[in-house]
């Protein structure tokens, strides 16, 4: 079994900052982020795994999630054979998945998880405000509906916090994402520093 990719996960409620932080850090040298989100967007719809794609989207329907996983390790393994993500070399940074317990159960044996950052969101009211500002300002105004927000939110409680609870917490940390984008990047910085420095000194232990 090859060593699993060294992981931090960006982890929290919509509109904590997960996909803004994660595109920052993944500009420092030795990490290198991967949003699932784009990992969709970028997808070829006429490989096989795209066509699975499209027949659930077209339904409304949620992929499966051992297809999502699929999806996301075939994207990660061919950017390394492309050597744009070098395992050896980098630290991934994920953004956007595992979004379940049942994902992160299938996601063992591909990552290891050496820091979870949980963007702390607990003022609901503002947090539904900063979603309403980035829908309008890429003109998604149906994103901007409070009860579209709403369920979303519903969502995440129901399903994706949970995810927490498989990592030890000690490798959870705490940072409260409310502040200036600069602001909350300097408190992510203070956790995962520490792990690039130890990963630098022993960068393939699986």
């Amino acid at each position: 079994m090859p060593p699993r990719y060294q992981t931090i996960l960006l982890f929290g409620a919509p509109g904590a900052g997960k996909g803004t932080q994660g595109k920052i850090i993944g500009q420092i040298p030795g990490f290198f982020h991967v949003s699932c989100g784009d990992i969709f967007r970028s997808m070829d719809m006429n490989s096989k795994l795209g066509r699975i794609f499209r027949e659930y989207s077209t339904r409304g329907e949620l992929v499966p999630d051992d297809v999502t996983v699929q999806m996301w390790h075939q994207n990660i393994h061919a950017q390394t054979i492309l050597s744009i993500y070098k395992p050896a070399v980098d630290i991934l940074v994920l953004d956007g998945i595992p979004r379940n317990p049942a994902q992160a159960v299938m996601m063992k044996k591909h990552i290891k998880v050496l820091k979870v950052v949980h963007l702390m969101c607990p003022d609901k009211n503002r947090m539904i405000e900063r979603l309403q500002r980035r829908a309008l300002k890429e003109n998604r105004a149906d994103d901007a509906q409070v009860d579209v927000i709403q369920r979303r939110w519903q969502v995440y409680e129901r399903e994706t916090f949970p995810v927490l609870e498989c990592y030890d917490k000690k490798v959870i940390a705490e940072v409260d994402a409310m502040g200036s984008p600069a602001g909350v990047l300097q408190q992510i910085l203070t956790h995962i520093v520490p792990v690039q420095e130890t990963h630098f000194l022993n960068p393939i232990a699986g």
